[in-house]
């Protein structure tokens, strides 16, 4: 399994990175509160259609109340990702797309710490195996660092903004690594990720309105400003729509691999996400030569430390420590161990129904319904974007879909 948890990872890193460059119309004076809220409104419907699709409301709610006891810790990850995008914009809008990505992508320690923490990753690895981890975590912190350091030197009197949006870049990793804490337990206890996912939302969209609403300017503000840019709306709920596809490859490699490996992998979205913000979007058309190759250099490092991490497969030993965390799971909670073995390695696919209720098509029409509604109303942005990258880009979005969700659907039905 830890070959198909690496490639989900670098898929999610492949979608995650795409469905950050819509926020980037924050810069057009679309405050913070409304791009996340409109963001959650296309992770909410993507989060409720592709389950569907894919596996069937009926497979989903039976695998929900076969372990209720998640359900509340689902909605509080889903409380946490709301606060985290909410920071990602701020970020976004005081240092840039290409700037902002590896700073939060330092999730990846507080994962590592959590995983080793909670659920026993990396005890009985070895020093081959955990030095590799160490040593890409490292690489990542310096990564970090120099990439904040370039920020800060080059806005100028707007040096506090700076300061203020990597100080929001920051605290989406600490909250963005924890978020994976209720995932890893999901997962380990036998739930399937597209389970997880649709009571997730239903925090996710909860804590973004109560957000919205209490420091947005109210319910009233946040219409009248979403109907006076309801032609530019249609992408950023786009951008939601992607970020789901990401994030449920995502949840397929922490299910296989673990937190310690499956977040580093995903965050090789940093590089897609500098793709978009300097080819597409032009961010580092301004900054000198130095810089800029500092800028490359910082990029880099994030990448190497996340593949020292990625190519830490667990030895036995590791293996027998995790099964003893499931096996503690199954003692409190009154689990089959058995089974959740059997869906730890993707074998336990579910029973499968030859028609789908008719609940299931209306959600999928009402997602299609709402998808068209917005398109009908959208405009090309106002900003100077690269439409020949774009293509390219939205290509490979497309050609890593379709790889990986093919070899999910070979091994495991998605499961």
């Amino acid at each position: 399994m830890h070959g198909l948890g690496v490639v989900c990872g670098l898929a999610a890193g492949v979608w995650l990175g795409g469905a950050e460059a819509p926020t980037k119309l924050v810069n057009i004076g679309i405050s913070p509160f409304a791009i996340s809220l409109a963001m959650v409104l296309g992770v909410f419907v993507a989060r409720w259609t592709l389950p569907t699709l894919l596996k069937g409301t009926d497979y989903v709610f039976r695998d929900l109340f076969t372990r209720p006891h998640l359900i509340v810790w689902a909605v509080f990850a889903g409380a946490l990702w709301a606060v985290a995008n909410t920071l990602t914009v701020f970020a976004i809008r005081d240092v840039g797309l290409s700037i902002a990505f590896p700073l939060w992508n330092t999730n990846s320690l507080i994962g590592i710490f959590w995983g080793w923490l909670l659920f026993q990753e990396m005890r009985g690895a070895g020093f081959r195996t955990v030095s590799r981890v160490l040593g890409g975590a490292l690489t990542i912190v310096v990564a970090a660092v120099l990439l904040g350091y370039v920020t800060v030197q080059h806005t100028g009197a707007l040096h506090a903004q700076a300061v203020h949006g990597i100080v929001a870049a920051f605290g989406a990793s600490l909250l963005w690594g924890t978020m994976y804490v209720p995932y890893r337990k999901a997962y380990i206890s036998g739930m399937n990720p597209l389970s997880f996912v649709t009571v997730f939302t239903v925090g996710e969209l909860g804590t973004m309105a109560l957000l919205a609403a209490t420091f947005g300017g109210g319910v009233s503000q946040l219409h009248a400003e979403l109907s006076a840019a309801r032609h530019v709306v249609f992408w950023i709920f786009l951008g939601g729509f992607c970020w789901v596809v990401g994030d449920l490859f995502q949840q397929y490699a922490t299910k296989y691999i673990g937190i310690g490996r499956g977040i580093p992998l995903s965050n090789t979205n940093q590089l897609w996400g500098l793709a978009w913000g300097a080819l597409v979007f032009g961010e580092l058309a301004h900054v000198g030569g130095t810089s800029r190759w500092l800028v490359v250099l910082g990029s880099a490092l994030m990448i190497l430390g996340a593949m020292f991490i990625s190519t830490a497969a667990a030895p036995a030993c590791e293996q027998a420590s995790g099964r003893d965390a499931i096996s503690r799971e199954c003692e409190k909670y009154g689990l089959s161990f058995e089974e959740c073995v059997a869906a730890q390695l993707g074998s336990l696919h579910g029973e499968e129904k030859s028609r789908r209720p008719w609940w299931d098509v209306l959600i999928v029409a009402g997602a299609v319904a709402v998808f068209l509604w917005l398109g009908l109303q959208v405009r090309v942005p106002g900003l100077a974007i690269n439409f020949a990258w774009v293509a390219a880009l939205c290509a490979v979005l497309l050609v890593a879909a379709a790889g990986c969700g093919w070899l999910l659907w070979r091994r495991t039905r998605f499961s």
